[in-house]
């Protein structure tokens, strides 16, 4: 087992130098690198009161202790940084008052001569159970708000790429969902006290998150928001008008300014260009070419959609997609073509992205749909 920790510290060292020799480095990465350095300093401490290599170096014990209090704020700023809603300023400080304050209550035991600390590390803590006990709650609290509010910036993150977006394949960011997922398991064997099999599952969330952070790319960064000055003629809406997927009621149509007869025209104009230009053929096509070939602002126009036709932009677009293909179908000319091929022509560039709207809105996978209609098409 101390092998596996080893490697793990390793890796963890490893990883963190690659990503600090990464080109464009984004703030994700320089959060990412400073959480794996941290980690492996961590497992490194571990590993020394595991192997009771601390007999030697006892001016480490009890540096190791506060650290689980710095995995979540990692965990929810890297995720953050990510999906661009990261703290303004300087607000993200105050995610480790909670570590500077452990470290301060735990000074009268930093200031105790080397042979009495090493005498609680081999007495499992005696003389310290209730600053322990203390620690551990606060500990666990800290995880399990920090996985649900990371969970809650990745639904966010969710809610507005598909406003924002007709294809979300390489932004969904469901490897860091899987991420935070790993995390919780943690979380709860650290509730279950097994310290070796926590730090096991570490070595391995380790590996996880290194071979995707070093291969991610920036994420809706600033140029692809919604945050571009207004267009002349252009009513500018609130952000949040823009992420709603419900049809927005009259109080919210007269906070925008925007007047019903406003939205409705630009809908009609959006269907107009879509019946003669059929945009969505377009494989990335957004909401920002859409609103510049219409003259709006994005927002106003996201707000159009989600009213008005009762879908966010990926749904709407998808489904002009879906129908666009059925209609293809039909045509006897495109018998010779593959399936794949007539989806993309219709403006998808995915295989799985096609089968997931296709069955989103017909309820069918594409095989079962061809089953149900071929003997009609005979």
């Amino acid at each position: 087992m101390p092998i596996l920790f080893l490697t793990g510290i390793i890796i963890t060292f490893f990883l963190s130098s690659l990503l600090i020799t990464k080109r464009g480095k984004t703030k994700a990465d320089y959060i990412l690198t400073t959480w794996l350095f941290v980690l492996g300093i961590h497992l490194s401490l571990f590993y020394i009161v595991q192997t009771q290599q601390y007999q030697d170096w006892p001016y480490l014990l009890g540096i190791e202790i506060p650290l689980p209090l710095v995995h979540g704020p990692f965990l929810f700023l890297y995720t953050a940084a990510l999906t661009n809603q990261f703290p303004a300023r300087y607000y993200w400080a105050g995610h480790f008052v909670p570590v500077l304050i452990v470290y301060l209550s735990l000074s009268g035991f930093f200031l105790r001569p080397p042979a009495e600390k090493i005498w609680v590390y081999q007495n499992n803590g005696k003389g310290y159970e209730e600053p322990a006990l203390y620690i551990f709650v606060t500990i666990i609290l800290s995880g399990i708000s920090y996985i649900g509010l990371s969970l809650y910036y990745l639904k966010k993150h969710r809610r507005n790429i598909l406003n924002l977006f007709s294809d979300t394949e390489k932004i969904n960011l469901n490897w860091l969902y899987y991420l935070i997922i790993g995390i919780s398991i943690i979380w709860l064997i650290v509730i279950w006290g097994d310290d070796r099999l926590i730090y096991t599952f570490v070595v391995f969330f380790i590996l996880f998150i290194g071979y995707f952070g070093i291969k991610q790319v920036g994420i809706l960064n600033s140029d692809m928001l919604v945050k571009q000055a207004p267009m002349p003629h252009q009513e500018e809406l609130p952000q949040e008008a823009a992420v709603s997927n419900l049809p927005p009621d009259v109080p919210k149509y007269q906070k925008s300014g925007v007047t019903k007869a406003t939205i409705e025209k630009i809908h009609a104009d959006m269907l107009k260009l879509m019946q003669t230009e059929s945009l969505f053929r377009d494989a990335e096509l957004t909401l920002g070419k859409l609103s510049d070939r219409l003259a709006v602002h994005p927002n106003t126009l996201s707000q159009a959609i989600n009213s008005i036709e009762g879908k966010t932009f990926y749904d709407y677009i998808n489904a002009l997609r879906i129908e666009a293909f059925l209609k293809a179908l039909n045509n006897p000319e495109s018998q010779k073509y593959t399936l794949l091929s007539l989806a993309f022509e219709c403006g998808f560039n995915s295989k799985a992205s096609f089968n997931r709207n296709f069955k989103k809105h017909t309820g069918f996978s594409p095989t079962e749909h061809m089953k149900n209609t071929a003997p009609a098409n005979q």
